[in-house]
Order: structure tokens, then C-alpha cells, then sequence
């Protein structure tokens, strides 16, 4: 499809082939050589690696060609029709409208059923360009990838976003932060403990375009932000381009997909959210997935309404009973305030049950209290989610929670206290070991995982979170997937090493637009998924969320890779099998990939041709 631009770029593609046959060491060293910055120039670092590489590494590797794969017909998958450009399956907008408008319940997940599934390459869009590194992709995102203006009209006088020439800017300026994102956050770290580690992960409800994420990233804190699709255009798919965590999402009807005492920290800022209303079962659901200890900041309305209501336009008994209700909810969840000040309030969860005993009135106790974590497409209860009975009260909060990065290898309580049959100390230490294994051995093969070229990392099947672990680099962030039909679920496992993650079923698609990830990893998905759904539609999906040259790695069985390689041939993936690092009589393979350049509107060539 798209040439990408000048004479440089096409001698480039040309050396491409040349490397390709040495082996795939320098294919993802040269690969990182033509892959565009947001200005269109040419990747300095990976061009400076490029001239250090060592490509007789993998000589002694075997690839796909010697492990016996039927070639066979390949099927090749056309591109889209540019229309689907920033097509997001779940969140269509014409199949939105057909559900009801009550408690946001059109803004819900709605996916298309197996008939209606679109089995063609979604496009990028004309002139896309591989986004900045960080952290300059969390001030600058270029105007090709995103192409939309009407958040600069809208939000011109907040100081979100501008946009300059061929990028857009954010400032970091929000409506209830006009000093700033950094002046914001310092004044919330002045009551919670965001500076030793104690409150690592955050939850963001209505995110705008995740600045509050985005420079929380300097206390080493890690948000999992959300919007609803297009509430205001764009603003998930501006925060995911600047590098930020973040999913499209609603708190509406069902649960959120995230496991219960998951979060340290959550937080709206005038996110719109009626948190007064349907007896407070909005904020029951905050309760549920925040831990034991942790905080929830409400900035906006209704805080401070005596002095706002004028400029809010609002009615003050309107305001005031918003707030009453709120004030009533928290204290039937237990929370105490500790802090009002301007439009800022902050409550803390309490680190225990114990007064709820005496509590008037008695609180209501979810009945589902076996698995409180099944949360998948269920509806949001009018009730308060219990926390297991554990042997010291304090396990869940700060004081036995070890400070970030410490507890990213300490054991998790939900393992010590023997809530998750199957895993043990043992059994997570042999994982850790494991990982830091794997991912070394995937450094080896595709080394520009250390160079800050990958931002947005997913990993399809995360299990104990320890391939994020592994990992572990300010340069990067992983979204730990735990698919529902998982035989064990430790997603709030992943939570407690201060990591992030989210339930799914990969049947169906991710909550996300379209080229939002970097590098994708799926260890064990299509073995799992064999029985389940077709192994087309997960790897249709994949390449949707993927960006143009991103990388992708497969992790599976050899029977079930040689399928899989069959069917990315028709993708527009370069791929490798290579063997397991400890031989080849391992039956386990890893399967490299990278997705090749092309954009709407162009010719039906990949760009490498």
C-alpha cells in the first residue's frame, strides 16, 4: 500500500529483504532502522543499534521452514473498506443506538454476533506514523494518527489539547486541574501516600484524555483509565497514543471488568458519573474493586456547590442533595473522609469490616461472596461486596502491602492465604523464574524490547502477571489480560504486585481502537480458545489492536503454531517460528511477528513490496 514517504525510507525497504534471510535478529534490528517517529524521521536509537548488531545469533535456530509447516492454500484477508478505519466492534455506534439510553446501558459492551463479524484488515489511516517515545508521546501525538479536532474546540478553554501543525499538544491541563496535571496530583499526594510506593495502582472513571494517568507516571503510580466511546471523540484513542493505559468503558449496568480489592486508588474528576443516583450503587461498585485501606477522590461537582452552583448552572438544592447522598453512600461503605478542600474531596476506605457491626443502618451484604470476581457481563448489585475472612485484618491494606516496586516479587495474600487452589509459594516463585527466562530469550530475538521502542504492551493470557514482571521498565506498560475462561483466574494476583490488568473473553473484542498496542504477547491463547472460537477471529483481532510494525509473539504448542503461521500469511505478517530456548525437542514454540506498514485509500500492496 503506502510508500511512506521518501527516497531514505524505500532504500531502507530494499535492505529489508537483504537482512530478512540472515536471520530474525537483524529482520527486528532493521525493522526498528525504517520505522517513522512522529515527525517522519527515521528512528536514531534503533538506527544506532542497527550498526552494533550481531546478526550470527540466532544461526543455530530453526525456522518455520524446518519444523515441517504445510504451506498449503494461504488465505489472504483483504483491507476493510476505509469507512472502518476506527472501527471498534463493541462499541459500534450505529448498533450503540439500538439499546436503551437508561443508566448508560447503550454505552455498554454490544458485540456483533459470529454472522455479522467483519473478516477483513482494518486499515490505518492515510499518513499515519509510528507515535513519539516516551515521554514525548505524552505531550505530542501526531494529527495523522487520530484526525480529530473537535475535542481543540471544545476543551479549548481547559487546556487539554491543542493542536500545532502536524501534531497534536497536551498540555497537561484538565477541567478541574487549570494549574496543571503536576499541581493537581501534588495536592492529592498531600494527603495520599503517593510517594513510597504504598498507592501504585489508580483507577480513572471518565478519564478525557488520561493526563491525570498520563503524569501520575512520575510518582511511579499506574492508572488504568476510562471513557465511554466517543462521549467526547477520540479521547481513549488520544490517551492509548500517548502511551497512556487506558480502555473505552462506562460505569453503567454491569460490572467493570476488574477483580475485587484491585485497586489502591480511584478517582473522578468531574468525570459526569451520577454518583448520588440509583441509591448509590455506582460507588458500591468503587467499593468493590478498591482494596482494604485505599482512597477515592471525587473533584467537581457536587463538591463545594455552595460556592460553584452560579457558574455550574445548576440548582443549589440540586447540588445539595447530590451531595447529601453521596456523603450518606460513604458512610453506609465505610469510608471516612479525609480531606475537602476547594472542589477536591477524599475519602479512605476503612482496613477492616469490624464496624460495620454496629453500623444503623445495617449495611446489605452481597449474597455472591464465594466469587466475587465473576464479574463478566453481570449486572452491578445494590450491595456491599464483602472481603474474605483473612487472618490479620491489615492484609489487604497498605501496612501489609509492600511498597511498589518490593511487592511486584513479594508473595501475593491471595496466594499465602491458599484463596486460589493450585498455586503456592512454590508455584509463583517457579513462574518468576520462569518468565525472567522467557523474556530473556526474547530479548535475544527481538531486541528492540529494551530500547523504549514498545510502549503499550498486551499480554493475551497473563496468568501470574510475571511476564510483565519481567518486564518491569519505566520505558513501558502491560496490559495483563485474564480471559474468562481461564482454569484459574489471578487477575487480582496481577493487582497485588502492583501491576494492571482486565478480564476478557477473546471470542469477542477488545475494548480498545484500532492500533492501540505496540507489541502483543498470547502465551497458551489458541490452545486455550481451541474448542471455543475460531482461531481467525482472535488473530483478525490482534492485528486490529495492533499498530503498523508492531511486533507480535506467539507462544503455543508447534501443532497449533503451524495453524496459526498458515493463517498470518495472509495478514501481512512477517513471521519466524523459532524453538523453545532449551532446545529443540521442546514441544513448545514461539512464533515472531511483525505487522507491516500500509494505509487506507493506497493500492492493495503491502508497503515492503
Amino acid at each position: 500500500m503506502a510508500t511512506k514517504g521518501n527516497s531514505g525510507d524505500n532504500r531502507s525497504r530494499s535492505s529489508m529483504s537483504v537482512f530478512i534471510v540472515a536471520g530474525l535478529c537483524c529482520f527486528f534490528y532493521i525493522l526498528g532502522a525504517w520505522q517513522r517517529s512522529g515527525f517522519g524521521k527515521g528512528d536514531s536509537i534503533a538506527v544506532e543499534i542497527t550498526k552494533q548488531t550481531d546478526c550470527s545469533i540466532l544461526s543455530t535456530l530453526n525456522y518455520e521452514t524446518h519444523h515441517g509447516i504445510d504451506e498449503g492454500v494461504v488465505k489472504e484477508f483483504k483491507p476493510c473498506p476505509d469507512r472502518y478505519i476506527d472501527y471498534t466492534p463493541c462499541q459500534d455506534q450505529m448498533r450503540a443506538m439500538t439499546f436503551p439510553r437508561e443508566n448508560m446501558n447503550y454505552r455498554e459492551r454490544h458485540c456483533p454476533p459470529v454472522e455479522e463479524k467483519m473478516h477483513c484488515l482494518i486499515p490505518a489511516p492515510k499518513g499515519y506514523v509510528t507515535p513519539f517515545r516516551w515521554p514525548q508521546s505524552r505531550d505530542y501525538v501526531p494529527y495523522a494518527n487520530a484526525p480529530y479536532k473537535s475535542l481543540t474546540v471544545e476543551k479549548a478553554v481547559q487546556n487539554w489539547i491543542q493542536y500545532e501543525g502536524n501534531v497534536f499538544r497536551f498540555p497537561g491541563g484538565g477541567t478541574q486541574f487549570p494549574h496543571g496535571a503536576d499541581a493537581y496530583i501534588n495536592e492529592l499526594a498531600a494527603v495520599i501516600p503517593m510517594d513510597n510506593g504504598i498507592v501504585r495502582t489508580a483507577l480513572d472513571t471518565g478519564c478525557g484524555v488520561a493526563s491525570w494517568g498520563a503524569y501520575l507516571f512520575k510518582k511511579n503510580v499506574i492508572a488504568m483509565s476510562f471513557a465511554p466511546r466517543d462521549s467526547h471523540e477520540a479521547q481513549v484513542q488520544f490517551a492509548l497514543e500517548r502511551g497512556v493505559p487506558a480502555v473505552i468503558g462506562v460505569l453503567g449496568t454491569i460490572k467493570l471488568p476488574y477483580p475485587s480489592r484491585a485497586f489502591d486508588m480511584a478517582h473522578c474528576s468531574r468525570c459526569l458519573i451520577p454518583w448520588g443516583a440509583n441509591d448509590g450503587m455506582y460507588m458500591m461498585e468503587v467499593d468493590r474493586v478498591l482494596r482494604l485501606g485505599g482512597y477515592w477522590v471525587l473533584s467537581g461537582p457536587p463538591i463545594n456547590w455552595r460556592n460553584n452552583y452560579v457558574a455550574w448552572q445548576r440548582p443549589k438544592e440540586e447540588l445539595e442533595e447530590e451531595q447529601r447522598k453521596i456523603e450518606d453512600t460513604a458512610k453506609l461503605l465505610g469510608w471516612e473522609k479525609k480531606h475537602e478542600k476547594g472542589e477536591i474531596a477524599i475519602w479512605r476506605k476503612k482496613t477492616s469490616y469490624d464496624h460495620r457491626r454496629d453500623q444503623d443502618p445495617q449495611p446489605t451484604m452481597c449474597e455472591s461472596t464465594k466469587n466475587s470476581d465473576d464479574v463478566w457481563y453481570k449486572k452491578m448489585e445494590l450491595c456491599i461486596t464483602p472481603s474474605p475472612e483473612t487472618i490479620n485484618h491489615d492484609e489487604d491494606a497498605g501496612a501489609a502491602w509492600k511498597p511498589y516496586p518490593e511487592r511486584l516479587n513479594v508473595l501475593p495474600s491471595r496466594i499465602s492465604s491458599g484463596s486460589i487452589p493450585g498455586v503456592s509459594a512454590e508455584t509463583f516463585q517457579e513462574d518468576n523464574r520462569a518468565w525472567k527466562k522467557h523474556v530473556n530469550a526474547y530479548k535475544r530475538t527481538n531486541k528492540l524490547m529494551d530500547t523504549g521502542r514498545y510502549r503499550n504492551i498486551m499480554d493475551m493470557n497473563a496468568g501470574l502477571g510475571s511476564f510483565a514482571a519481567a518486564l518491569d521498565s519505566p520505558k513501558l506498560w502491560v496490559m495483563n489480560v485474564m480471559p474468562t475462561i481461564a482454569e484459574k483466574d489471578t487477575l487480582g494476583v496481577v493487582f497485588e504486585r502492583g501491576l494492571i490488568g482486565i478480564y476478557h473473553d477473546w471470542c469477542e473484542a477488545f475494548s480498545t481502537y484500532p492500533r492501540t498496542y505496540d507489541l502483543i504477547h498470547a502465551n497458551g491463547v489458541f490452545s486455550l480458545y481451541k474448542d471455543k472460537c475460531d482461531a481467525e477471529d482472535i488473530l483478525l483481532e490482534m492485528d486490529r489492536i495492533l499498530r503498523p510494525e508492531g511486533a507480535v509473539i506467539i507462544r503455543d504448542q508447534m501443532d497449533v503454531l503451524a495453524k496459526v503461521s498458515k493463517n498470518v500469511r495472509g495478514m501481512r505478517w512477517k513471521t519466524k517460528i523459532v524453538d523453545h530456548e532449551d532446545g529443540p525437542l521442546v514441544s513448545e514454540k514461539v512464533l515472531f511477528a511483525v505487522k507491516q506498514y500500509w494505509v487506507a485509500d493506497e493500492s492493495n500492496s503491502t508497503s515492503s513490496q
